[in-house]
């Protein structure tokens, strides 16, 4: 009798990958900007005709958002973006000292020479923004810094433990800042950089704790005023 070969499990084809990726940026994007507002109402359809992306690529990116706490899922309902909650901020604050730091030392004591000048010059650019007041600019810098950091961390469980938090933590910095950039949260990015340059593992714990020491002052400071993401902005 002739053998049936077992049939190879069904992947999804790159396109596919590629449209789901895409659809998750966008979408994180709009969140994260305020595009789409914390605690408005949205359908699977209508985010699919705004991003211009099929329902199923659109509807796995819907997926990971919610893991990453920037949507809740209502069945049969549709989807609402999470409202700007300080308490869970103080929270995720505590979880990225911990996190942030042992990225970034990490990241200073296996960069190799080829990674540690790409950090050098993340640094100098970091500075450049501040005389510039380019916000676009500086956001460019802090992605190519965070996957970088992510790279030579070589650690992969706290370089995706990161990620997972990066959404919520780049939508509190939006709120408070808009399209400004605060001279102390920049130059903590430049020491962070400088640092890792340096292989100086200490320096660049040292100023992750600074940024989020400044980042928690003024989440406390919003508490006192209010609290709600209206009054944020």
């Amino acid at each position: 009798m002739r053998k049936t070969r077992p049939q190879r499990p069904t992947t999804k084809s790159e396109s596919e990958e590629g449209l789901t990726i895409k659809a998750y940026r966008k979408l994180e994007e709009m969140i994260v900007t305020l595009v789409l507002e914390p605690g408005s109402v949205v359908s699977e359809a209508e985010l699919a005709e705004r991003v211009g992306i099929g329902r199923t690529p659109i509807r796995e990116a819907i997926q990971r958002l919610s893991r990453e706490r920037l949507i809740k899922i209502m069945p049969s309902r549709g989807c609402v973006i999470t409202e700007i909650n300080i308490d869970e901020q103080l929270k995720l604050l505590e979880l990225r000292r911990e996190l942030e730091g042992l990225l970034v030392r990490s990241a200073a004591v296996r960069a190799n020479e080829q990674e540690r000048s790409a950090f050098g010059q993340l640094s100098s650019g970091f500075e450049a923004t501040l005389k510039t007041g380019d916000f676009e600019d500086f956001r460019r810098l802090d992605a190519d810094f965070n996957a970088l950091c992510e790279i030579t961390c070589r650690n992969e469980l706290v370089a995706s433990a990161v990620r997972r938090i990066n959404p919520l933590a780049r939508r509190f910095w939006f709120i408070h800042h808009g399209k400004t950039l605060p001279e102390l949260g920049v130059m903590a990015h430049a020491e962070m950089a400088r640092a890792i340059n340096r292989a100086d593992p200490a320096s660049a714990s040292a100023a992750s704790k600074k940024l989020c020491d400044y980042i928690e002052e003024t989440t406390r400071k919003s508490l006192i005023f209010g609290g709600s993401h209206s009054e944020l902005r």
